[in-house]
């Protein structure tokens, strides 16, 4: 799939792009480090378990920024890591390492674990939900070198301090704003109230590098100078980020759950070692429930995108119900949601399906109007943080006008552009999913129209069935004959 898809250009281009900044707590104006450039890191999936929908929830929105951004004149570079290894059950620095437990899990060795759900993921991601991939995507174990440079370097500004046999972990008192993405109260914390301080100088502090257990042999371990071992989870993103982007980034991607410990720690070695801000704007997404429950597997509500499939979804609409709420607002998952999101993206397919039966000489009418803008106003919507409710809306609204519009008064080349922004801001495969009919299939709707003007209406149902047999459907209305598809299961 491309990575680099061919956007609309905007007649607005230039318009200013609104986001809520984590770190100052208001919508910022996007102002880019380098002119005409955004750099962009997104902290990406532990890949130890099959990913579920709650997990495609950041991606999808983040794909809709990159493609925003595109779409606005901007040259965009995106960096994603994979976490293969370091990221343990705990926020406390212990706990089982996840790759290893996937690994006890299915018999497999953390390396086989890494490589069967990488697949699983980068199919899921890019065949599935038609993710745009990003410029650089990282393994955390194609970085040990540059991981252990980093903690040295750490460690010679003053930064760290050993725990025997534990590892070397990072002194978040030598930092007077340490926590402010967070707005964490360091002097109110409770002892144990957000990690072990077992061994620990402050309750903040946190792993740099872990030592292997005594006696045990890790799947995955290297030679450090703090002795054997592996990463802390933070130090990946940090060096992966400075090695594909430089010291200083525009735009950091996430997760709410990020904020007061990863994304503060990561914001902590970083611009100790820089001694510059790390990224200018911090984008978190709000969580994914189910029926108003966070999915656990004790509760037996985890979802994937095959379950989605096997319900006769297709992932487009699953990725249209996360995009009609804002991704700062928590969300909720249901069938019924689902299903309600299936018909909204039908409808959607049904007008884009009308570009190719829209035979207006000219771009008069209102409905034409309104299609000029669209692109244009499409793009303002999502600039204002990302608004792709609105965004959402403006679509249902556009598509009503079109289907209320018989094709005579349709003017092709402005339908077929409002179709490929929708595509080209939203991911959403409308064009993909909605070619012209083949030959065969125009001479079918050619010998039912026949049929029908000789009232052989038996011949016209036989040929309808046909039709719909090969997933079209055929509507009759005093301003003739269209057809749309119906969407694949």
């Amino acid at each position: 799939m491309n990575s680099r898809p061919t956007h609309t250009p905007l007649p607005d281009a230039g318009a200013p792009i609104q986001l809520y900044n984590t770190l100052t707590r208001r919508k910022d104006t996007l102002t880019p480090l380098t002119p005409g450039k955004v750099s962009i890191y997104t902290c990406g999936l532990t890949v130890y378990s099959q990913p579920h929908i709650g997990n495609w929830v950041s991606y999808i929105y983040w794909d809709v920024l990159v493609r925003l951004l595109r779409a606005a004149g901007l040259v965009v570079t995106r960096t994603q890591n994979i976490t293969d290894v370091g990221h343990l059950t705990s926020d406390a620095d212990d706990g089982e390492d996840k790759m290893q437990a996937g690994a006890q899990r299915e018999g497999l060795t953390a390396w086989d674990i890494a490589r069967k759900y990488m697949a699983i993921a980068e199919h899921e991601a890019y065949d599935l939900l038609g993710l745009t991939r990003p410029d650089h995507l990282v393994r955390a174990t194609d970085y040990i070198p540059q991981q252990i440079a980093f903690a040295r370097a750490l460690e010679d500004k003053g930064y760290t301090y050993r725990i025997p046999g534990d590892g070397l972990y990072f002194d978040t008192s030598k930092l007077a704003h340490y926590g402010q993405l967070a707005r964490l109260d360091i002097a109110g914390l409770a002892a144990g109230a957000r990690v072990s301080t077992a061994g620990k100088r402050n309750a903040t502090d946190f792993a740099i590098w872990k030592l292997s257990p005594p006696g045990a042999q890790r799947d995955m371990e290297w030679e450090s100078p703090w002795g054997v071992g592996f990463p802390g989870w933070h130090l990946e993103c940090s060096v992966i980020a400075r090695e594909t982007l430089g010291d200083q980034i525009d735009i950091h991607t996430g997760g709410i759950d990020h904020i007061p410990v990863h994304h503060s720690n990561e914001i902590a070695q970083t611009e100790s070692l820089t001694g510059r801000q790390f990224a200018r704007v911090w984008l978190h997404n709000n969580h994914l429930k189910v029926d108003g429950r966070k999915m656990s597997k004790s509760l037996g509500n985890i979802i994937t995108l095959a379950d989605i499939t096997a319900h006769g979804a297709h992932p487009m609409a699953f990725k249209l119900a996360i995009l009609s709420k804002h991704y700062r607002t928590e969300g909720n998952f249901t069938w019924e949601i689902l299903d309600a999101a299936s018909h909204r993206y039908q409808r959607w397919q049904e007008a884009a399906s009308l570009r190719w039966q829209a035979t207006a000489v000219d771009s008069t009418g209102q409905t034409n109007t309104l299609l000029a803008s669209a692109p244009s106003t499409l793009c303002s919507k999502l600039s204002d943080d990302l608004g792709t409710p609105e965004a959402v809306a403006f679509i249902d609204s556009v598509c009503k006008a079109i289907l209320s519009t018989p094709p005579q008064q349709l003017h092709q080349p402005l339908l077929t552009a409002f179709t490929a922004a929708v595509d080209d801001l939203l991911g959403l495969s409308l064009g993909r999913s909605t070619p012209n009919l083949s030959a065969q299939q125009q001479q079918l709707l050619s010998q039912r129209s026949q049929a029908r003007a000789a009232k052989d209406w038996q011949a016209s149902d036989t040929l309808r069935d046909e039709l719909s047999a090969q997933g079209i459907t055929v509507n009759d209305s005093p301003h003739g004959t269209t057809w749309h598809y119906i969407m694949p299961k």
